[in-house]
């Protein structure tokens, strides 16, 4: 398989750390495009020297300009392009030229404008010259230790950032900058911003796996509409969880009309969503569904308090909220488990009217005696067994008399676990908030919203705990030469390890006669040809045989309907295969299929309708181990059927998950030379009796032809 090379991380340090800046087209007004980006370096005290270029001007805010790139004084880091499109050309190979290292390019009328040819050509340049690029079509970059800020976002106009852990990248620029702004209401201290526009260069991914190995980053939180490169999109989320980094992503584009909108807004590949959403999910990474989730996840992160485990504890002084927070937990797989016994019996004599299973509702009496919250606290923390544990308070913390009292038990219980996932949701005043935000509680106004984010952060927590994905090497033979109908697709499954019928090919009658002998029970007749993919319509298939002169009948007959049908197609013969015992069994789906973003994705589905109608289908990138292949059979809507569901038994999932592994780990080591391979019906007999491939459609890459079934 071929593979894209990742980017050294370091690559982008001029990015996020030059030394020294030039900005062309400055402007003596600093609220101009070009003379905004000059007007917060000054504010934040940029340390390094500000070369402002413009020909018509002798200094700029008071510095001194300089007429071109070349009468520079020296060849700077970094650079700050605010020109219009028609200047950017000719500014690039002048900044090339001399060296720069990286260089932010705001301006519009690229590649989101159907000028791919301008894009192409700069890239080039940039390329050429060693020079990392930023957009085209951009609100730029900005970093907070390094006080540098090329960028014109007007939500720098709001006062500078403080600085923290979270880096942030987007390659929309107007949300880009509203996530942070959201993240700084948070109170979150950023490390890092960028937006990268077109992507004519630098990519989100690249971002990813520089804030992956940066030590200041604590948190990554992702803006994306598509990825253009699988391979480093990949690389950049495993270096994050082996580093343990959060990473919170926003992908849009899940419905037709908006990856649509999303491949018009910045040329970037908006792929597949079912498969990039799978990806993000096996690679650790937690996908938000909004704005709010998103920053409410890295928020909780962000205190690197993640739920070890789903066992959630509710404390609440509203029993219907309690239910609605169970709702939502339980929506979100978290597990809302009861006390122990000799827990909800301690709780039960210090409060007789309270709720004591889970959730634990400790009524208004609260507002009576402040110290029961910090009891119930601590009896939940000390022997619920709970993996986090989440407070619903209403308003009572921020009325004039139980302010103090409840903020004093609240510390308490703090500083008894200062890293135990306590998460609160009350409503407040901001100062009172940031209070309980010093201490270390994640304060959310909306219950569910509380729930959601704890949701999140207990996934990243799984992702850090999953080992790395297998290696599988690239395959030490090309696949065969020849066509590969359903017979040879067969025989190529079996070396993989994935299990097939006992079959046998018969190129006349009296071979599939001997074949029926030595199979010893009621056979299937079907076409074997290259050339007809659909052969059930032709009449191809005969079912239930079991009897020579049926056989003899039967295959003549294929054979007859085939050369009326396709005159000209390839006949292989004729497949016998044994009649499989369908009774208490499953039929499954299991395929791979290249995608042009992630390469070879495993794709697993139940038969039939549910398929078919319900689109009941997960994915994953290849390769997997085995209890990524049980993960994706949890994750199908129909899994009761598998665990057996009305009487039938459970199904082999053992078996199941193996030919998942097997299969996954054939489409890895041939990566490029396969398009598709489909496994259906993929038959998944009761527990213990294993499964079998019934039929196997494989289409090659190489020629873009389906040798098919």
């Amino acid at each position: 398989m071929t593979r894209s090379p990742v980017t050294d991380p370091g690559s982008l340090d001029a990015l996020f750390a030059p030394r020294s800046i030039a900005i062309l087209g400055a402007s003596d007004d600093p609220t101009r495009i070009g003379g905004r980006p000059l007007a917060y370096l000054k504010a934040a005290g940029f340390e390094g020297p500000i070369y402002p270029v413009n020909p018509t001007r002798e200094t700029v805010q008071g510095l001194t300009a300089y007429p071109s790139v070349a009468d520079l004084p020296e060849a700077p880091d970094a650079a700050i392009l605010a020109l219009p499109a028609a200047k950017v050309e000719e500014a690039v190979t002048a900044l090339a030229g001399r060296g720069v290292k990286a260089c932010v390019l705001f301006a519009s009328g690229f590649a989101e404008t159907g000028d791919t040819a301008l894009q192409t050509r700069v890239a080039a340049i940039a390329r050429e010259g060693g020079m990392r690029l930023v957009g085209p079509n951009c609100l730029g970059a900005f970093s907070v230790p390094g006080r540098f800020y090329a960028s014109f976002s007007t939500v720098l106009d709001r006062g500078l950032p403080k600085e923290g852990g979270l880096s942030i990248v987007s390659q929309s620029g107007a949300f880009g900058s509203h996530l942070y702004f959201l993240a700084r209401q948070r109170g979150l201290g950023v490390r890092h911003w960028i937006t990268t526009g077109n992507e004519a260069d630098v990519s989100v991914a690249e971002c990813l796996h520089h804030f992956a190995h940066d030590p200041g980053t604590k948190v990554i939180m992702a803006y994306a509409e598509g990825f253009g490169d699988g391979e480093k999109l990949v690389a950049a989320l495993e270096a994050a969880r082996a580093a343990r980094k959060p990473v919170v992503f926003m992908k849009v584009g899940r419905s037709e009309i908006g990856a649509e909108a999303a491949q018009s807004h910045t040329a970037a590949l908006a792929g597949a969503d079912a498969v990039a959403d799978a990806v993000l999910r096996q690679f650790g990474a937690w996908r938000a569904r909004t704005t709010e989730e998103l920053v409410d996840v890295a928020h909780i992160a962000s205190t690197g308090a993640l739920p070890a485990g789903p066992k959630l504890g509710i404390v609440t002084i509203s029993g219907g909220v309690g239910v609605l927070m169970t709702d939502e937990a339980s929506d979100r797989g978290l597990d809302v488990a009861p006390m122990p016994d000799a827990a909800q019996a301690a709780l039960r004599a210090r409060l007789p009217y309270a709720g004591v299973r889970n959730p634990i509702d400790f009524t208004a009496q609260v507002f009576n005696d402040p110290a029961i919250l910090s009891d119930s606290l601590k009896l939940v923390l000390e022997q619920g067994g709970y993996d986090a544990v989440t407070a619903f308070l209403t308003t009572v913390p921020g009325s004039a008399a139980n302010a103090g009292p409840v903020r004093d038990a609240l510390e308490g219980v703090r500083r008894a676990w200062p890293d135990f996932p306590l998460v609160l949701s009350m409503l407040v005043d901001e100062p009172l908030r940031l209070e309980y935000e010093a201490m270390g509680y994640p304060v959310f106004a909306d219950p569910s919203n509380a729930v959601v984010a704890l949701a999140g952060a207990r996934a990243l927590r799984e992702g850090f705990d999953r080992p790395a994905p297998p290696h599988v090497p690239a395959a030490d033979k090309p696949l065969p030469d020849g066509p590969l109908d359903e017979h040879r697709a067969k025989a190529l499954l079996a070396l993989a390890g994935i299990p097939v019928p006992d079959e046998h090919l018969a190129t006349d009658a009296d071979k599939a006669v001997s074949a029926w002998y030595a199979i010893g029970r009621p056979v299937a007749l079907k076409l074997v040809s290259p050339d007809i993919a659909h052969k059930t319509e032709l009449g191809g298939v005969i079912l239930g045989l079991n009897d020579a002169d049926a056989i003899r009948r039967g295959f003549q007959a294929i054979i007859d309907r085939a050369r009326d049908h396709a005159p000209d197609a390839r006949i292989s013969g004729v497949l016998v295969s044994p009649m499989e015992a369908g009774e208490g069994a499953v039929e499954c789906l299991i395929g791979v299929q290249r995608d042009p973003v992630f390469g070879p994705v495993v794709v697993l589905g139940l038969g039939g309708v549910l398929v078919e109608v319900l689109g009941d289908v997960t994915f994953r990138r290849a390769p997997i181990d085995r209890a990524e292949a049980m993960r994706m059979i949890a994750e199908l809507r129909g899994a009761a059927l598998l665990d057996g569901v009305r009487g039938r038994p459970p199904a082999d999932k053992a078996a199941l998950a193996g030919a998942l592994v097997a299969l996954s780990r054939l489409a890895a080591a041939q990566g490029d030379a396969i398009d598709s391979i489909d496994v259906n019906p993929f038959l998944v007999r009761p527990q213990g009796q294993g499964a079998v491939a019934l039929d196997a459609l494989i289409v090659r890459r190489q020629d873009g032809k389906a040798d098919k079934a």
